[in-house]
């Protein structure tokens, strides 16, 4: 064989055997809901990553509005922020823990625990997979929990409420915590406070999941505009901040000491287009590459796309597409960033779109999912 063939004939070994991994390679797509008529719980798809081919979504799991949902770092585990008003005859929400089957998607319930707070919205798991964390609405209060071994919620952590308000009297009478995550470094937790428009860090242990309550940092959205949730950039202490009322995106920089230093704050809106009272931004999150951001806007019902900037992290709109349905609450992209998933909760559908690798931009595949309510997508790999 002539040099020529021979380098022909091994690159087409290996573009063939990057196509079967790729074709082999699937995930499982999880949905939290509302429950109502037309939804009982977590619903779970197949997605082939090669193709993007979704299946029809099956019951996971049966369980009370579990809007939010989170994974553990090892793909074992599931976790709930139950919406409930009521758990075990007290005034408060519950969080769950369901173990993963990797084959069929199922999950199987291992405990459930108060949220120790009203109305949690928001769970999260820390870097090691020992520390679970929730972020209750109604009362503004926060909590963590270890987790056992097993992927059980274990003994309680600490919990904080926080108390105070800002301009919004129909929306900020009073804390709000909206969500809660710790950072790349995994020494601090921080908290989007809808309420004060507020962004809390907390010094925390992953060992015992102890938050240190009293030794917190804060830092601040533009007043009326509503700390909903974050994600964090490129560089790991950069982090984007979407704000619900304000339909923004507030751009900030944490330090080693878990001081918070805000730079900008930007539309999450296409240009031309002027915030709405019926708009509310709703989810923001980042490619795995971390070079492009999305953002929902529920009312506007669209997506918008930004490019992040290598260097400074800052941002820059690039589209803005209908989310394919109405009230667009959640968003999920796939590990290997190529496709993105709108949970529209009151058209009750979920919508599939190809994301181009260069650029950044959303294009509908055409695919849709029905399910009733659906708020929040995780993906996990699947056997």
């Amino acid at each position: 064989m002539n040099p020529s063939a021979c380098a022909n004939f091994f690159c087409a070994v290996a573009l063939f055997a990057f196509a079967a991994t790729a074709s082999a390679e699937n995930f499982l797509v999880y949905f939290g809901t509302y429950t109502n008529a037309l939804s009982r719980g977590i619903y779970v798809s197949r997605l082939g990553a090669a193709t993007g081919i979704l299946s029809a979504p099956t019951l996971a799991a049966e369980a009370p509005s579990p809007c939010f949902i989170n994974l553990s770092p090892d793909g074992k585990f599931l976790y709930a922020a139950n919406s409930v008003k009521t758990f075990n005859g007290e005034n408060a929400g519950a969080v769950s823990a369901f173990a993963i089957d990797k084959t069929s998607g199922k999950l199987t319930l291992l405990n459930q625990k108060s949220s120790g707070g009203i109305g949690p919205c928001h769970v999260s798991v820390d870097a090691t997979g020992k520390t679970l964390f929730v972020a209750n609405y109604g009362d503004g209060s926060i909590k963590s929990f270890s987790i056992l071994t097993n992927g059980a919620i274990g003994e309680d952590g600490d919990r904080a409420e926080r108390v105070g308000h800002s301009v919004n009297t129909n929306r900020q009478n009073s804390a709000h915590a909206h969500f809660i995550c710790a950072d790349p470094s995994n020494k601090f937790a921080l908290v989007c406070d809808l309420g004060t428009d507020e962004i809390i860090s907390y010094p925390f242990d992953a060992t015992n999941a102890h938050l240190h309550v009293a030794g917190f940092e804060v830092g601040s959205v533009p007043s009326g505009a509503g700390a909903r949730h974050l994600v964090f950039g490129r560089d790991g202490k950069t982090f984007y901040l979407v704000n619900e009322m304000g339909c923004s995106i507030s751009r900030f920089m944490l330090d080693e000491k878990g001081r918070i230093y805000p730079f900008e704050t930007i539309p999450a809106l296409p240009p031309g287009v002027a915030v709405q009272t019926s708009f509310t931004a709703a989810e923001i999150l980042v490619s795995p590459n971390k070079k492009f951001l999305y953002a929902t806007v529920r009312g506007h019902d669209s997506v918008s796309v930004f490019a992040t900037d290598a260097h400074s992290g800052k941002l820059t709109f690039v589209q803005n597409i209908s989310a394919g349905g109405k009230v667009p609450r959640g968003l999920g992209i796939d590990p290997t960033g190529r496709w993105l998933i709108t949970a529209n909760q009151k058209s009750e559908n979920a919508v599939e779109f190809a994301i181009d690798a260069v650029t950044g931009k959303l294009s509908p595949t055409g695919q849709e999912l029905k399910m009733g309510s659906p708020v929040d997508v995780k993906f996990v790999k699947g056997d």
